[in-house]
């Protein structure tokens, strides 16, 4: 087995996209526990403006309780501890995909050049079709 590149406990610091990608997890990871309050008030928002706010303001109020209670910065390590966690297997899986475009590329690019090739054959052949048939006028 392997040790971990990221010590998950004291992890190094993380870039903006990297933070932006632990809050993401953070933020889904929220919405998850609170997913019951958050489809009540969507069902009680639907085809609802402004009168939303105070038609649904018990589910609206149950769902921001429940965010509050579950936007903790200990939910946010767990969150950083995903991350850290995911790394490795989200790094070689973006390495899978540009392998996959670069496979792609390289097939495109010999797909192109035998069609070059076949393109410079027929103008051959028919150059000497030409040549020939003009051969054939000058011998009459």
């Amino acid at each position: 087995m392997t040790t971990p590149k990221y010590n998950l406990r004291n992890p190094l610091p993380l870039s903006a996209t990297q933070e932006a990608e632990v809050k993401q997890i953070y933020y889904k990871r929220v919405r998850g526990h609170c997913a019951p309050e958050i489809k009540a008030f969507a069902e009680c928002a639907v085809n609802r403006t402004v009168t939303a706010t105070w038609v649904c303001r018990t589910q609206r109020l149950a769902m921001n309780a429940c965010m509050l209670a579950h936007a903790k910065p200990e939910e946010e390590d767990r969150a950083r501890e995903e991350w850290f966690a995911t790394h490795e297997e989200r790094r070689r899986a973006e390495q899978a995909k540009l392998d996959a475009v670069e496979e792609r590329r390289a097939q495109v690019i010999a797909m192109m050049r035998a069609d070059d090739e076949r393109r410079r054959r027929e103008q051959q052949q028919e150059e000497e079709k030409v040549r020939r048939q003009q051969q054939q006028q000058q011998q009459k």
